[in-house]
């Protein structure tokens, strides 16, 4: 069987280095040529592959068969540099199109082929990620033991993506799907056997949060020094029928694993968190606020001074591009079957950020972050689903309205037209770097949440079954009315049944 015929663009470090790798394995493909724009590189012969261009004159260098490959291997490349590349790949009837990961996750001169992927709407969308020094930003975790929950998640196998470059000694992957947990330690032994990071140590857990006396005893036998917290149920309106377990799982998981982190002597413990925590309207958002109380004091009393040996901290953020059960996917779907698309309001917007980009954020903040302390990564400006939703039709060669209908369906519920980032009595504290914002609370605002500990102990009897109250177990009423009257803002369904 033949190998594909693969066109490198980019004939920089990321570039050699995929075709050099490729040459010496001679089975995933043959690199015919690189294509660049640099005069100095155009027409000469780098390890003896001929080098192309410039490359927006492709159709007329090129003598393209059907199962050709383009390889955009310039991780540092801009969105507008990468959609205007797109564009011409596709003029070029070049159907098969590969991408190298932004320059985030590639650290030092490292490049190989097992990174690559196929394009998706998400590489193009946006704007260009934040550069960061990822062996730099880990260098806090070298050779220590790291846990990640939810670390078959979108937010969970990236981060044990990156973490790879940190020399950590050991990385924990727990998560409570085992095929999802199966997945990304399968994937990241691939990586290493492929050059890919260091050689830190891998080891998948499959376990619940929610069980409190397993999360002590998986502590004490860990002996993690670092935690992040990606664990979490998070569509919302999923969670607006299933409300007990989002509370169950998101609430009393994230401190069950605070109290465990702190009796086993655990150093730090970063929250991902949403801007669905923000003035909660779902009970969703009210489940990820009262998380981030819990991480933020483990003593409870809302100042971040608590003599709680584990340093807790939080990252919020907003939705993540390409997340599974995220938007795009959803859009992608529906692409697939003819439409049409469906969008709950025209008028709607989110704030978007690439997987890659928010999650080498987060690590950066668990590095630099302190004790109590709430950071909100810069999103930049919300964008209009509707707009995201044309672009995604585009994207896959079709006209909106014309080719693909887009259909308004409403907001389903607990989803709110708009989000912010911020509470009104939450302001910026100035950057802990780039795209990392401190968020200051001033003495005179008012506490997030009176009382976290009451709080958590009025909704125990929900979630876990008290023989002194039995009536409260499962009882969804009793639940939104604790909720209710911690967050009004929370909305009621007068329909819902009591269990």
């Amino acid at each position: 069987m033949s190998t594909p015929r693969i066109y490198v663009i980019g004939a920089g470090f990321a570039g050699r280095g995929i075709a050099r790798e490729l040459t010496e394995k001679g089975v995933v493909g043959t690199v015919v040529a690189f294509l660049d724009d640099d005069p100095t590189k155009i027409g000469t012969r780098i390890d003896d592959i001929p080098v192309l261009g410039p490359i927006d004159q492709i159709a007329s260098l090129v003598e393209k068969t059907p199962a050709d490959e383009a390889l955009i291997a310039i991780p540092s490349a801009s969105r507008d540099a990468l959609r205007r590349l797109y564009a011409i790949l596709r003029r070029g009837n070049f159907d098969r199109i590969r991408i190298l990961p932004t320059i985030s996750q590639i650290a030092g001169d490292e490049a190989h082929f097992i990174q690559t992927r196929q394009i998706d709407p998400q590489d193009l969308l946006g704007r260009t990620p934040v550069n960061i020094n990822l062996r730099e930003a880990l260098a806090y975790l070298r050779g220590k033991r790291v846990l990640i929950t939810g670390a078959g998640g979108s937010i969970g196998s990236e981060l044990a993506r990156q973490l790879l470059y940190g020399g950590a000694e050991r990385l924990y992957l727990m998560g409570h799907g085992e095929n999802s947990v199966y997945e990304i330690d399968a994937e990241l032994r691939l990586l290493q056997e492929e050059g890919v990071g260091e050689s830190a140590r891998i080891v998948p857990i499959v376990g619940e949060l929610t069980d409190r006396d397993y999360t002590r005893f998986l502590l004490r036998r860990l002996k993690a020094d670092v935690i992040f917290h990606a664990a979490a149920y998070k569509h919302v309106p999923l969670m607006e029928a299933n409300p007990v377990a989002a509370i169950q799982n998101n609430v009393f998981g994230t401190m069950h694993l605070r109290e465990a982190a702190a009796e086993n002597g655990v150093g730090r413990l970063v929250l991902v968190s949403t801007d669905k925590a923000v003035a909660p309207g779902s009970v969703y958002g009210a489940s990820k606020r009262l998380a981030e109380e819990i991480i933020r004091d483990g003593d409870g009393d809302g100042d971040g001074d608590s003599d709680c040996p584990t340093a807790g901290m939080v990252v919020r953020f907003g939705n993540v591009l390409g997340s599974r059960g995220s938007i795009l996917p959803l859009f992608r779907r529906q692409i697939e079957k003819g439409g049409p698309l469906t969008i709950t309001d025209p008028a709607a917007s989110r704030f978007f950020m690439t997987i890659p980009e928010a999650v080498s954020l987060v690590l950066q903040a668990g590095g630099a972050g302190r004790r109590g302390q709430l950071y909100v990564l810069d999103m930049g400006d919300p964008i209009n689903i509707r707009d995201l939703a044309e672009q995604m039709i585009r994207f896959y060669g079709y006209e909106p309205g014309r080719d693909i209908p887009i259909e308004e369906i409403g907001l389903r519920p607990g989803e709110k037209r708009h989000e912010t980032l911020f509470d009104p009595y939450e302001k910026s504290g100035g950057l802990l770097s780039d795209r990392i914002i401190t968020v200051h609370r001033p003495s005179d605002a008012p506490a997030a949440i009176a009382s976290v500990n009451d709080t958590i102990e009025a909704l125990r009897p929900v979630c876990f079954f008290d023989q002194s109250r039995p009536t409260e177990y499962r009882n969804r009423w009793r639940l939104r009315a604790v909720l209710h009257g911690v967050f009004p803002e929370l909305r009621t369904d007068p329909d819902e049944p009591e269990y």
